[in-house]
């Protein structure tokens, strides 16, 4: 088996005992086999981007699927809660980086079939549309051209309609507001919406935006996102501020991703069962309520238990008739306790009744309490003295007097 070996002097690649052409050849089989492992890595699930900077130095090489994480994390969703005027003084202050700012290069549906052109365009129009419909016609624009750049950037997907509502139905926020807050569900205005399928259609039929160069982010200059500063601030265009990514992922080279056609038919229109934005308030409002209701409950739980924690509290429940155990919701005081309390509160209000302290502590009465049901014979008392004399029905008259002396005298004498 022959070596392969470096001449000192003059660096060549030769062969020892061979003719000089096979060191040459082995070269070429190397450097063929470094290209076909370069095509390999791009194969999607272990594909990696490879950017040689302007300085020709090493390629710089990130997994996609870490390109795609840096993406998820971007929302729409994740903004700073400031005021309106505090987020237009913060952006303002920002300034425009300088130096090139490259344009993309037009894009092209020649090759895709009807199917993909008309659901392309109406998944473009509405991003259009709910995004920037009021805005001026450069604002249009500005929105289309950087939908067609993320489908180019491999942090991205590669069709119209994926691109626009990436995210729209996932637990880490949607990439473009209008798809998730609710927008979905008004019905586009027919002025609006014919001015932004122009605009759609002319970005799909290769209008390029050059202002915006490869931005592949923005936001309104009314909020302040988290992502921003970790950004290249590059346009300033309407309402909307554009970014591009720093480094080699922000320069053409980056942009090696291709229409993939097949594009997702997503049933867009009415939303994807988001609240609208009353909606929201209102489920934020009831949430708030029911915030404050536990609180309360807590505070309420934690004074009845003296102040202890619940793990605490619950060492001292009692058992109800079922055998559950049940917490109180007070502590029991002995009698002489409990007087005591009793005593020092009427000494700073009006004086209790009798029944009032009987009551609270079994104590106070003048007289003993009579048991309950029937007297024994002994203990029943006379009937009243006014009852004598009355006759009871059923009972014989009683039998009369007889009177002394005779009728005669008895009439003379009178």
């Amino acid at each position: 088996m022959s070596e392969l070996a470096i001449s000192a002097d003059t660096g060549e690649a030769t062969v020892p005992g061979s003719p000089r052409s096979w060191g040459m050849i082995l070269v070429c089989v190397a450097l063929g086999a470094l290209w076909f492992a370069a095509a390999l890595a791009l194969v999607q699930g272990g594909r990696s981007i490879a950017v040689t900077d302007a300085r020709g130095a090493a390629p710089a090489v990130q997994p996609v699927a870490r390109l795609q994480a840096r993406a998820d994390a971007m929302t729409a969703t994740q903004v700073r809660q400031i005021s309106t005027e505090s987020a237009a003084a913060i952006n303002a202050s920002m300034p425009v980086l300088g130096g090139p700012n490259p344009a993309a290069v037009p894009f092209s549906l020649a090759n895709a079939s009807a199917a993909d052109r008309s659901r392309s365009l109406d998944c473009l129009t509405a991003a259009v549309y709910y995004e920037s419909a009021t805005e001026p016609l450069d604002g249009q624009r500005a929105v289309a051209q950087v939908i067609i750049n993320r489908l180019r950037h491999p942090a991205y997907p590669n069709t119209i309609c994926g691109v626009v509502f990436e995210g729209a139905q996932r637990r880490t926020g949607c990439q473009f507001s209008f798809t998730c807050d609710g927008s979905l569900r008004r019905q586009p205005m027919p002025t609006y919406w014919g001015r932004s399928r122009e605009v759609a259609a002319a970005a799909l039929n290769g209008y390029v935006y050059a202002p915006v160069g490869l931005a592949l982010n923005y936001h309104a200059n009314y909020v302040v996102p988290y992502w921003a500063s970790s950004l290249s601030k590059n346009a300033n265009v309407g309402l909307h501020i554009f970014y591009r990514w720093r480094g080699n992922q922000g320069r053409p080279g980056a942009f090696t991703d291709r229409y993939a056609g097949a594009e997702p038919a997503i049933a867009w229109r009415g939303g994807f069962g988001q609240p609208t934005r009353a909606e929201a308030q209102l489920a934020a409002i009831a949430s708030e309520r029911e915030e404050r209701q536990a609180a309360a409950i807590a505070a309420a739980e934690a004074a009845m238990n003296g102040g202890r924690p619940a793990d605490v509290a619950a060492a001292h429940a009692s058992v109800d008739s079922f055998q559950r155990s049940v917490l109180r919701r007070y502590e029991p005081l002995q009698r002489e306790s409990a007087a005591a309390v009793i005593n020092e509160r009427a000494a700073s209000q009006p004086p209790m009744s009798t029944s009032q302290r009987w009551a609270l502590t079994g104590q106070g009465g003048t007289s003993t309490q009579q048991p309950l049901g029937r007297r024994p014979a002994e203990a029943r008392p006379q009937p009243p003295s006014e009852l004598q004399g009355v006759r009871r029905r059923g009972d014989p008259a009683p039998a009369q007097p007889v009177p002394s002396g005779n009728n005669e005298t008895g009439s003379a004498s009178r």
